[in-house]
């Protein structure tokens, strides 16, 4: 996906919908979701606030920076994260914007994964249909489908 478009189509706050990543799917992070806004555009550098709830109530906070490069984006941590950095990329889009696929690279501490997220406020009918009918858009394998738990 060019950068002149993630400039426009990443930044807003982000939900989680299905996930093959177990930190969302063990049922300590409920209700994730992803923050990103513009620092600079060339290169595209993003805030990243990744925040989740515990079981418990209480909001918790994943911050860092991501930096776009050729392969897609390489995010780093801040605070006592900031030796920990990850990659990943953009796999594909609905036509208006509102839903994404995300491909993580694995790291040390975390396997490759993919996420699907829809724009906070919007609201998609049967959302598993649209993604597994429309597949080729998000750059989803039959294989990539058939590991997504959907939230």
């Amino acid at each position: 996906m060019p950068s002149a478009d993630l400039h426009h189509l990443l930044p807003g706050a982000w939900t989680i919908q299905a996930s093959n990543f177990p930190m969302w799917l063990n049922g300590s992070r409920l209700n994730p979701r992803f923050t990103y806004t513009v620092l600079t555009q060339e290169p595209l550098t993003l805030t990243d606030d990744v925040s989740y709830t515990t079981p418990e109530g209480e909001e918790k906070h994943i911050l860092g920076v991501d930096k776009e490069h050729a392969e897609g984006f390489t995010w780093r941590g801040k605070g006592l994260l900031k030796l920990v950095a990850s990659h990943w990329s953009v796999a594909g889009a609905n036509p208006d914007g509102t839903v994404l696929a995300i491909r993580f690279e694995k790291t040390r501490v975390t396997p490759a994964g993919i996420d699907v997220i829809v724009r906070e406020g919007v609201t998609i009918p049967e959302l598993r249909t649209l993604v597994v009918r429309n597949s080729e858009h998000f750059g989803l394998t039959a294989e990539d489908l058939a590991q997504l738990t959907w939230l």
